[in-house]
């Protein structure tokens, strides 16, 4: 019955692991020039490849990183993977400490990308006209010319 969980629980304490290990153990110069997170970590159901995804801010456009830097700190957590796996298997408990796949999280700049072309719409009159009704402000007709447009 719980055997449905146990990747999700798995990826949360190698998450806990690797995220420790940013602060005190890992001392590769990429990984400290950049202000670098794990944002996730996907356990495949047998255990046998985790993936990390890492969140970058660096010196690039609108503070996150560029492509080089991206590829760089990849690099760098490619040459700690040894040092990372053997801290999971002191840490958690398995047979088989899974295979790290590093990825890049370009889920924080998507998203500030998708939220700059929502405020480029100017589509923020509906929430003004919705309280403007609630306060009793709109006339009737005024209305039905909103409904109209919905």
């Amino acid at each position: 019955m719980g055997k449905g969980y146990r990747s999700g629980r798995l990826g949360e304490e190698i998450k806990k692991i690797i995220s420790s290990m940013l602060l005190r153990e890992i001392k590769d110069p990429k990984l400290l020039e950049s202000m670098v997170s794990v944002s996730a970590v996907e356990v495949t159901n047998d255990g046998s490849y985790a993936t990390v995804y890492i969140s970058v801010l660096g010196t690039g456009k609108g503070g996150f990183a560029t492509d080089e830097e991206k590829e760089e700190i990849i690099q760098a957590f490619g040459r700690a993977k040894g040092l990372i796996k053997r801290e999971i298997g002191k840490n958690i408990k398995l047979r088989h400490i899974p295979e790290l796949i590093f990825k890049i999280d370009n889920s924080m700049e998507y998203g500030i990308k998708m939220s700059s072309l929502i405020d480029g719409l100017g589509i923020d009159s509906y929430r003004s006209d919705e309280e403007e009704y609630a306060a009793g402000s709109l006339e009737t007709s005024e209305i039905d010319d909103i409904m109209k447009d919905l």
